[in-house]
């Protein structure tokens, strides 16, 4: 397979709004061509059109992350069409309004499994084989303050997939870091995306106005892939200044 693509190659699930939009932005402005992945095609046909007028190079590659079988096959039309994917950012995630035990059904614990934590293991596996022939590359995935921090407001079933996902961080760094290949868990408090409007009382606005931009988080995700091969973040935690997990909040409060 020959490389068609002189540009580094990074591919960015959740790439349509939120976080993965504003990664793909921000990696694209620095000369990277994204092949960005989610649900939804028009989503991602907006975000691939804003790029390229911005001068940045991008393709959608329409995905759902809890399909193996649609994971692998992303991956291996990611390198046919540009022969390298020197960057994977699992940005997609989910959450469900029924998150205490009380209210948690199976359907809804398995749905966010599904795509918090397979999604993530299905993409990873999808380019290990290609970082390790090339001799290096960056994994990031995006987990939240409550992979880092136990959350009661975030709820049982997005805690535990979020909280799986620092061993899964690890366990690249410590099977691949001698490939050259380094991974990166981000870990970020309140931003504000539309997964927000996900939760059963949603922020009021003035709160949502002084919480973490998309921007912020992708800017550190670009970082982490663009610092020396040497170098790596094992795990980056950020969060607002004015931090309402500390402060407190009306709708956090324990229902």
């Amino acid at each position: 397979m020959g490389n068609t693509n002189t540009k580094k190659v990074a591919w960015i699930t959740g790439g349509g709004t939120g976080i993965g939009l504003a990664t793909a932005q921000r990696l694209a402005g620095q000369g990277w061509h994204v092949a960005v992945s989610g649900r939804r095609e028009a989503e991602l046909k907006a975000a691939c059109d804003a790029i390229a007028k911005a001068g940045g190079s991008a393709e959608a590659v329409p995905l759902d992350v809890s399909d193996a079988a649609a994971v692998t096959g992303a991956a291996e039309g990611i390198l046919a069409r540009n022969g390298r994917i020197d960057a994977l950012v699992c940005s997609a995630g989910t959450n469900v309004p029924n998150r205490y035990w009380k209210d948690l059904t199976p359907e809804a614990f398995a749905k966010v499994s599904a795509i918090n934590l397979n999604g993530v293991a299905f993409c990873v596996g999808a380019v290990l084989p290609t970082m390790r022939a090339a001799g290096g590359g960056s994994v990031v995935v995006v987990s939240s303050w409550a992979g880092w921090r136990y959350l009661p407001f975030t709820g049982a079933a997005y805690g535990a997939t979020k909280q799986g996902l620092s061993p899964l961080v690890e366990s690249i760094n410590d099977q691949e870091g001698g490939n050259g290949i380094r991974a990166t868990h981000v870990c970020p408090g309140e931003v504000a995306t539309p997964i927000l409007r996900s939760r059963p009382v949603p922020p009021p606005e003035e709160d949502i106005a002084r919480m973490l931009k998309p921007e912020d988080v992708g800017d550190a995700i670009a970082y982490a892939v663009n610092a020396p091969a040497h170098v790596c973040l094992n795990e980056i935690v950020i969060g607002p200044t004015w931090n309402r997990i500390y402060r407190g909040a009306e709708d956090l409060r324990r229902r």
